[in-house]
């Protein structure tokens, strides 16, 4: 038997980013200029639009004995969910500088799309994912989407 598993993603020029789009990815971006990489000197940012408008922001925290840091989707995600934990989390934007410039867009590891897929499982709702880089933004409406073959649990 075989099966096959399609991704579907929009891809949007910056500019053509909604106002609340455009309001994440800025926030991402200035999340980004606060991580802690000296190691690697790929600062990533991010930021969580939880349902009531509030965004969290969350950056890369690097530390010499690896695997000790954390990526920023995942403090991002962490401190939203300790600081509002009511509250769903309806989108994550992602971006990455290196010397200064901003990156293509990257997407999340694997550590981090499982935590987006069980932040989705908490709320019952669907985390839209914008991996944002300097000319456009790849935008993927669930983690199951960059997780076709996830641990669910129970």
């Amino acid at each position: 038997m075989e099966e096959k598993i399609e991704l579907c993603v929009n891809i949007l020029k910056t500019e053509s980013l909604s106002p609340e789009d455009s309001r994440l990815r800025a926030a991402a971006v200035s999340a980004a200029g606060r991580a802690y990489a000296p190691y690697s000197r790929f600062q990533v940012g991010a930021a969580v639009m939880l349902e009531d408008g509030v965004i969290v922001e969350g950056s890369n925290q690097e530390n010499r004995a690896y695997p000790s840091g954390l990526c920023a989707e995942r403090v991002a995600l962490f401190h939203a969910g300790a600081s509002f934990p009511r509250i769903p989390v309806l989108s994550l934007a992602i971006v990455a500088i290196k010397e200064g410039v901003l990156q293509r867009s990257i997407s999340p590891c694997g550590a981090c799309r499982q935590v987006i897929l069980e932040t989705e499982q908490r709320y019952g709702k669907p985390v839209r994912i914008l991996m944002c880089g300097s000319d456009e933004t790849v935008i993927v409406s669930s983690a199951k989407d960059l997780l076709p073959f996830r641990f669910a649990g129970m």
